[in-house]
């Protein structure tokens, strides 16, 4: 009894019990207030407002908004150049980021060794990812240029003929590739070495003594021990794969009228039809909001299907 009249007088009474009780449960949430009030004004609301605008006939160039329910959605879903952005944007989504998680992984396997200066080389895995996407495409568009680029100088000094990478769909879809791979190839393979070292070294040791070779070691015992992180390098690099915008934008001029990503289309991404409908061609920001939402959807599904595929590789072992 008189420990707790000591300590309700400490409060001030029964009002200042009252405030201590709210503060304690109250603070918290206060806290952590300011994110989702952030979030709600600029993540929730613009998506609910492009979801509204999708459900219109809406330009700039014009006061009269018509509300048209879906038909946005069914236009898009019967235009081809829409499935053919869609094409071109996963073909440009295995190209990069499959031979880019492969050599992040061996890259980290690497790093994990006694080198000399493995903080230098460390930090230079880092390097291609702080330079600016747009000086990274200007280079590489150079790189790939037709009549002056490095690379078709290569390729005449060995025998082969020039590339006009541009024009054609397959190989502007590799030299997109070749750019986000370098780009992004680093960043991953950092974040596979810090999985690497909290492996704990008794496992290697056990797998040496086995007879296991370095690299049955960096496939039957670290890629099993870093399976979460190498889970979430897939789904960040395919949430960004499928947003790709500013390498395509970059590596070529597009035709006429507006169109983007190539004269005819051959590497025009989902981002970049957006970008065609919603600025180049008469600022039609219903559609433009429909092909947002589809891409919000499309991004869903395979996130999804990515996580199913790992959830079944990890029942099967």
């Amino acid at each position: 009894m008189t420990i707790a009249a000591k300590g309700t007088g400490a409060r001030g009474g029964p009002a200042g019990l009252l405030r201590y009780r709210l503060d304690l449960k109250a603070s918290p949430y206060l806290y952590i207030a300011p994110f989702f009030v952030l979030f709600a004004v600029f993540g929730l609301f613009p998506l609910a407002f492009t979801a509204w605008v999708s459900t219109h006939e809406w330009s700039l160039l014009s006061d009269d908004h018509v509300f048209v329910g879906f038909g946005n959605y069914e236009a898009l879903l019967t235009d081809p150049y829409f499935w053919n952005a869609l094409g071109n944007t996963v073909s440009i989504l295995l190209l990069a980021t499959v031979p880019q998680l492969l050599a992040a992984l061996l890259l980290a396997h690497l790093l994990t060794m006694r080198l000399r200066a493995q903080t230098f080389w460390r930090m230079g895995m880092l390097l291609p990812n702080v330079a600016s996407v747009v000086a990274v495409a200007v280079i590489f568009s150079q790189l790939f240029g037709r009549d002056f680029g490095l690379i078709n100088w290569v390729l005449e000094s060995l025998g082969a003929g020039r590339v006009d990478w541009q024009t054609g769909s397959a190989t502007s879809h590799v030299a997109i590739a070749v750019m986000v791979a370098w780009k992004w190839t680093g960043y991953n393979a950092l974040i596979y070495l810090a999985a690497m070292q909290a492996v704990p070294r008794e496992v290697y040791e056990a797998a040496h003594l086995d007879g296991a070779s370095r690299m049955q070691q960096l496939f039957h015992v670290t890629v099993p021990m870093i399976r979460p992180t190498i889970v979430f390098t897939v789904i960040v690099s395919t949430i960004y794969g499928l947003q790709i915008f500013a390498e395509p934008q970059l590596f070529g001029g597009g035709g006429q009228n507006g169109v983007t990503g190539g004269a005819s289309r051959q590497f025009q991404t989902l981002t970049l039809y957006l970008y065609e409908h919603g600025f180049n061609r008469g600022f039609e920001f219903g559609y433009a909001s429909a092909v947002a939402w589809t891409m919000f959807a499309v991004i869903v599904l395979v996130a999804l299907v990515n996580y199913l595929f790992i959830r079944r590789i990890r029942s099967a072992s």
